[in-house]
């Protein structure tokens, strides 16, 4: 999952950026209004957390473009603007979900799985493909009743091939999903993810679509 981030408080952005990184989660911060609202049409976002109170331009601003434009991506606004008229404000502008500061991070995470399950049509916070089981919340997997040991990105990318399973993705599409702008991404590197998972899961759980890219295959 990659997250966007649109945080003034540099303080609150990087407690945000560390927590999610945490958990599983790819994560860009802007404190500029202008480039946040630019930055949810050039990469695909599961989500973004939008404080109200941006430079350059209002968070409630930047939100109305977004659904102006047609971007539905999911959005937690995440301020100190706590009066109900405010609430029902970002609500009604667009936003899926509202909660004011000070806040618990493990209720951002909490609330930004569940906004990104149901964006994606998924009820449960399980999701069994044959023996290998995926735990939305807690980003892990077992196979075979046994927890596999997954780096952050062999987990992001076997949780976007899962939740996807009849998608074909590009190298290029992966990248955008695993790693951050402020990220290197080696010329290698999805294949070298591809390749881990294979060895822990089998060879047969990525299928190559040759001059394509990388889809779910069989189950384990």
């Amino acid at each position: 999952m990659r997250i966007l981030i649109l945080e003034d408080d540099s303080d609150i952005a990087d407690g945000l950026h560390a927590g999610l990184h945490q958990h599983g989660m790819a994560c860009d911060i802007f404190a500029s209004g202008r480039l946040g609202e630019q930055a949810l049409s050039a990469a695909p976002y599961d989500a973004v957390i939008l404080d109200l109170s941006l430079a350059e331009t209002d968070g409630m601003d930047v939100l109305r473009h977004w659904r102006k434009q047609e971007i539905n991506t999911p959005v937690l606004i995440l301020t100190a603007r706590d009066a109900l008229p405010d609430r029902l404000a970002g609500l009604n502008a667009g936003a899926d979900d509202y909660l004011c500061k000070p806040f618990a991070l493990d209720e951002v995470i909490a609330r930004l799985h569940a906004l990104i399950r149901r964006s994606q049509g998924i009820s449960q916070t399980q999701i069994s493909f044959g023996q290998l089981i995926l735990s939305l919340n807690s980003c892990s997997a077992s196979l075979y009743g046994q927890p596999l040991n997954l780096t952050q990105r062999e987990w992001l990318l076997l949780q976007l091939l899962v939740t996807h399973p009849q998608r074909v993705f590009t190298r290029a599409q992966i990248e955008d999903k695993l790693y951050s702008w402020e990220q290197e991404v080696e010329s290698n590197a999805v294949e070298v993810h591809v390749h881990h998972l294979r060895k822990k899961i089998g060879a047969s759980i990525i299928r190559t679509r040759r001059g394509l890219g990388y889809q779910l295959g069989e189950a384990p």
